[in-house]
C-alpha cells in the first residue's frame, strides 16, 4: 500500500480502490481535500503476489469485494458514502 501524508492523522485509514473508478477517485479526493493521512492500493495496478495480498487483506476486512472499500479504525465503508466517511473520520 502507498502512504499519503496528511496534516490530520485519524488513525488506521486504508483505501482499496481501482485506478479507473470514479467513486474511488472521489473517495481519494475527499481524503486529500480534508488533509487526512491514509494508505491506499489501486488493486487493478498490482500484479502477482502483491495483488493477491491486497485482495486477501480486503477480504479479511469486508465480506464483499466492492470498490472503493475504505477501512477506518475498524469500520468498513464500501462505495462512496461521503457522510459516512466524514462521520467515521470526525470531519
Amino acid at each position: 500500500m502507498l502512504k499519503v501524508e496528511g496534516r490530520y492523522k485519524k488513525g488506521d485509514v486504508r483505501l482499496f480502490a481501482l485506478s479507473t473508478c470514479i467513486w474511488c477517485r472521489k473517495t481519494r479526493n475527499l481524503l486529500d481535500e480534508n488533509q487526512v493521512e491514509y494508505e491506499y492500493a489501486y488493486v487493478d495496478q498490482l500484479l502477482g503476489d502483491e495483488r493477491e495480498a491486497a485482495l486477501k487483506e480486503m477480504h479479511k476486512l469486508a465480506s464483499e469485494e466492492a470498490f472503493p472499500t475504505i477501512y477506518i479504525n475498524g469500520e468498513i465503508i464500501q462505495g462512496f458514502r461521503e457522510e459516512e466517511i466524514k462521520r467515521a473520520l470526525d470531519l
